[in-house]
C-alpha cells in the first residue's frame, strides 16, 4: 500500500482549483449561512432575522428559549464535531497517502464507543453525570496508547493501521458483548440509541466538556500539518527532509484520538463525515494535504449542519438519528471512492 501511494499522489499533483484563502473564506461563509438556518429550523419555524435576534438576547419568550438553549448547542455541536472529524480525516489521509483512510482506522471511535458503553452499563451516569464523557474520551485515549505499546514509537505506517484495526476490532466485540449480557432491556435501548449518533437534546455543558478536548487535539494535528507535505514523498523522502515521520504520527494520532474521544463522548457514534469532506476539498486544493486541513475541516461541519437541519426535517414520529443519516449517504459514497481507486489503479502503468 505504502510504496504505490506517493506515485499515485505525484501523478494527482495539480494546480489548486481555488486560492485557499478564497476556499476557506467561502466555507466559513457557507457554515455561518447554515448555521443561522439552523437555528430557525425544526418543528417551530423561525425566520432567520428572529433567530439573530434570539441569538442576541434581544428576543425573548418561547422563541428565546428554543434557540439560546435547544438550537445554539446543537448548532455548535454540529460545527465542532463535523469540524474536527473533517480534520482528522484530512490528516489521516495525508499521513497514509490513501484517500481511503479515516479515524475510525486506529480504533479510537470505537473505544470511545467501549467507554461510554461500560459507563451506561454499570450505571456510572446515574451517579455521576459526567462519567459518560469521561468514560468516552479515556477509552479513546487507551486506544491510542494500546496502538503506540503494540506498533512501537517508529512503527511503519501500515503496523499502525493493523494494531489500530485490532484495537477497534477489539472494542467493538467488548461493545457487542456488553450489550447481549445486559439484564437490563431498558439499558440495552438506551444504549444502542446512544450508539447511533445523535445531537438531539444536547445543552451548553456538552459544549463546553467537548470543546477543550477538541481545541487540543485540532492544535495537535494543525501543529503537524507542515510535515505532510513532504509526506506526499514517502516516510524516505520526509526523513531526508530534515521531518521527524515518528513525530509527525504521534502528534496526528493524539490530535485525533482527542478530537474523536471528545466528538463520541457528547453525540455518539458519527461516520462517514471524516472520509466525505477531505474527500470533497482535495481536488479543489490541488491535492495538498496540507492546505486540505482547514478546508476539511470546514467542509466537515458543513456536512454536520446540513445533516442535522435533514434529520430535523424528515417527517417522523421520532427524530432519525443523524449517525443513521451521514452512514446512508456515507456508505454509497465510500463504495464509489473505492470503485473509483481500483480505476485508477488498474489503469497506471506496473
Amino acid at each position: 500500500m505504502e510504496a504505490s501511494a506517493p506515485h499515485g499522489d505525484r501523478v494527482r499533483q495539480q494546480a489548486p482549483i481555488a486560492g485557499p484563502a478564497r476556499l476557506t473564506a467561502a466555507l466559513a461563509l457557507a457554515v455561518a449561512a447554515v448555521a443561522v438556518l439552523s437555528l430557525g429550523l425544526g418543528p417551530v419555524r423561525i425566520g432567520p432575522g428572529q433567530a439573530l435576534l434570539a441569538l442576541g438576547g434581544w428576543e425573548g419568550g418561547p422563541v428565546g428559549v428554543i434557540v439560546r438553549e435547544i438550537r445554539l448547542p446543537r448548532a455548535l455541536l454540529a460545527i465542532l464535531i463535523g469540524g474536527t472529524l473533517g480534520l482528522s480525516g484530512a490528516a489521516l489521509q495525508g499521513l497514509m497517502r490513501n484517500p481511503l483512510a479515516a479515524p475510525s482506522v486506529f480504533g479510537a471511535p470505537q473505544a470511545a464507543g467501549l467507554g461510554a458503553v461500560a459507563a451506561l452499563y454499570f450505571g456510572f451516569v446515574e451517579a455521576f453525570s459526567a462519567a459518560l464523557p469521561a468514560a468516552a474520551i479515556a477509552g479513546a485515549g487507551l486506544s491510542v496508547g494500546l496502538v503506540v505499546l503494540v506498533a512501537g514509537p517508529r512503527a511503519s505506517t501500515t503496523v499502525l493501521v493493523l494494531a489500530g484495526l485490532a484495537v477497534g476490532s477489539l472494542a467493538g466485540a467488548a461493545t457487542s458483548l456488553a450489550l447481549s449480557l445486559s439484564p437490563n432491556p431498558f439499558a440495552v435501548t438506551e444504549i444502542v440509541f446512544w450508539l447511533l449518533g445523535s445531537l438531539e437534546d444536547r445543552t451548553m455543558r456538552h459544549v463546553a466538556l467537548a470543546a477543550p478536548f477538541m481545541a487540543a487535539g485540532a492544535g495537535l494535528i494543525l501543529l503537524a500539518g507542515r510535515s505532510l507535505r513532504a509526506l506526499s514523498l514517502g516516510e524516505d523522502a520526509a526523513e531526508s527532509l530534515g521531518i521527524s515521520v515518528a513525530r509527525t504520527r504521534m502528534l496526528i494520532v493524539a490530535g485525533v484520538a482527542l478530537c474523536v474521544g471528545a466528538g463520541v463522548a457528547v453525540a455518539g457514534s458519527i461516520g462517514f463525515i471524516g472520509l466525505v469532506a477531505p474527500h470533497l476539498i482535495r481536488p479543489l486544493v490541488g491535492h495538498d494535504p496540507q492546505r486540505a486541513l482547514i478546508p476539511s475541516a470546514l467542509a466537515g461541519a458543513l456536512l454536520l449542519l446540513v445533516a442535522d437541519i435533514a434529520v430535523r426535517l424528515i417527517p417522523s414520529s421520532s427524530e432519525v438519528k443523524v449517525g443513521v443519516l451521514t452512514a446512508l449517504v456515507g456508505v454509497p459514497f465510500f463504495l464509489f471512492i473505492v470503485v473509483r481507486r481500483r480505476a485508477e489503479l488498474s489503469g497506471s502503468p506496473a
